[in-house]
């Protein structure tokens, strides 16, 4: 059970570096605010934190890669299990981002084409 906790809290707390990401593009500390003043919105609607260019897919993605390269051979210093585990999650955390993104672009290009033969067939 502890092993689940663990698990689930890194593949959670990693995504704290889009509040970094979000403060390094902006400047500001809006998306920290606004999860401070509304917290259930960082379970129940995580839409609203962040505007759109805030983080940036490859930034996330990169961020990403950079934390489990620094973490994981770290923990591997002090416990080869723990770090598997960690490096596991990370991993399985990264590759479901990249995969939903997949999906999104897609969808998001299907969506684009499909407005666009609208378009040439309303001319």
């Amino acid at each position: 059970m502890v092993l689940v906790g663990y698990g689930t809290a890194v593949g959670v707390l990693v995504d704290l570096d889009h509040f970094l990401i979000a403060r390094l593009k902006t400047g500001r500390w809006t998306a920290v605010r606004f999860c401070l003043a509304n917290p259930t919105a960082a379970v129940a609607d995580q839409q609203r934190i962040f505007d759109a260019g805030d983080v940036g897919l490859l930034s996330r993605l990169a961020s990403h890669l950079l934390i489990v390269g620094v973490v994981v051979p770290l923990l591997a210093v002090s416990s080869v299990p723990l770090a598997i585990l960690t490096g596991t999650v990370l991993y399985v955390h990264i590759l479901s981002d990249v995969l939903w993104d997949r999906w999104r672009l897609e969808r998001q290009a299907d969506e684009t084409a499909t407005a666009d033969e609208l378009v040439r067939a309303l001319r």
